[in-house]
């Protein structure tokens, strides 16, 4: 393979996505892993990192190659602290990356920063850089945007910008109480059940301030053989997304949400938007990703030129 233009690079806290792309942008190579943040220390990064590129990398240092890198790589417990942009802000950093010194001169490292904001207090890594892909589809709009995941992300956009996001931690919830709560006993470890969903969804638009007695319920209902295992799974997972509708039913009544994921969680996300009444438009998170490291690589083009 000829040697890649540049690198583009999603680091996340459990997944690495790695591409090699030409001069107009076009995927070469592609490489994908579980050697995400959490298992790593800073002195790894370099090593795995060159685990998955070095066949793409020229045989000598005559020309580095830039390497992008948007996500977790840039948290304090990651290769280096990237910082932040404080919101309101633009969707994309410019040139504000970090760089990173590496042992092997054939490549440039470069860290995009995340972004906080001081009032409510919140922050995102990662997330930014799939809002500047979003943003250079959708052009200088206003827009909902839900990003969900272990901490899902409710994003507005204003002609384009970052005005200000809130983070849920209900996919980590679901796994603290599917996992290690006394409902364990009553969640199966897979299936699902789309009326039980529905249903747990609409009760927490309706009362969300009885999510902890439904939870309860969960349990009780197996007790006396009113649910099987993944029928209360499906009830856990719409109690959980519905308590987080209905705290940011502000943000969606009556607008369109584009949804940012993929695969079941997506599917869960648009679902519960649906039963809610909402107009949810699904947009893929890898492709996302991806456009908005081009943005990136084009602002770098563009301070160099």
């Amino acid at each position: 393979m000829t040697a890649p233009d540049w690198i583009a690079v999603d680091w996340g806290t459990s997944t690495l996505r790695v591409w090699a792309l030409g001069r107009e942008g076009e995927v070469l190579a592609t490489a994908v892993s579980q050697e995400g943040m959490s298992g790593l220390a800073p002195a790894d990064y370099e090593p795995v990192l060159m685990s998955h590129v070095r066949t793409w990398l020229p045989e000598t240092a005559a020309r580095s190659v830039p390497v992008i890198v948007c996500g977790m790589a840039g948290a304090k417990q990651g290769w280096k602290d990237a910082g932040y942009r404080q919101a309101p802000c633009a969707v994309f950093a410019g040139g504000e990356m970090t760089r990173i010194p590496t042992r092997d001169a054939r490549l440039s490292v470069s860290i995009l920063p995340g972004v906080c904001q001081m009032e409510p207090a919140d922050v995102m890594r990662g997330e930014e850089t799939q809002l500047a892909g979003l943003a250079a589809t959708l052009g200088p709009v206003d827009a909902t945007v839900c990003l969900p995941g272990t901490h899902s992300k409710w994003v507005r956009l204003e002609g384009g910008r970052i005005a200000g996001f809130r983070t849920f931690m209900t996919g980590e919830l679901f796994s603290v109480i599917a996992g290690h709560s006394l409902l364990r006993h009553s969640i199966a470890p897979e299936g699902e059940n789309a009326a039980a969903f529905a249903e747990a969804v609409e009760d927490m638009l309706a009362d969300p301030a009885g999510l902890t007695g439904a939870l309860f319920a969960i349990r009780a209902s197996g007790l006396v053989g009113k649910a099987d295992g993944a029928a209360a799974r499906s009830r856990l997972s719409g109690l959980l997304i519905g308590a987080e509708l209905a705290a940011t039913r502000p943000q969606w009544d009556g607008k369109p949400v584009h949804v940012v994921g993929s695969g079941a969680l997506i599917d869960a996300y648009a679902s519960a938007l649906e039963t809610a009444g909402a107009s949810p438009v699904r947009e893929d998170a890898e492709a996302l990703t991806l456009a908005g490291l081009k943005q990136a690589r084009a602002a770098m083009l563009e301070t160099q030129s």
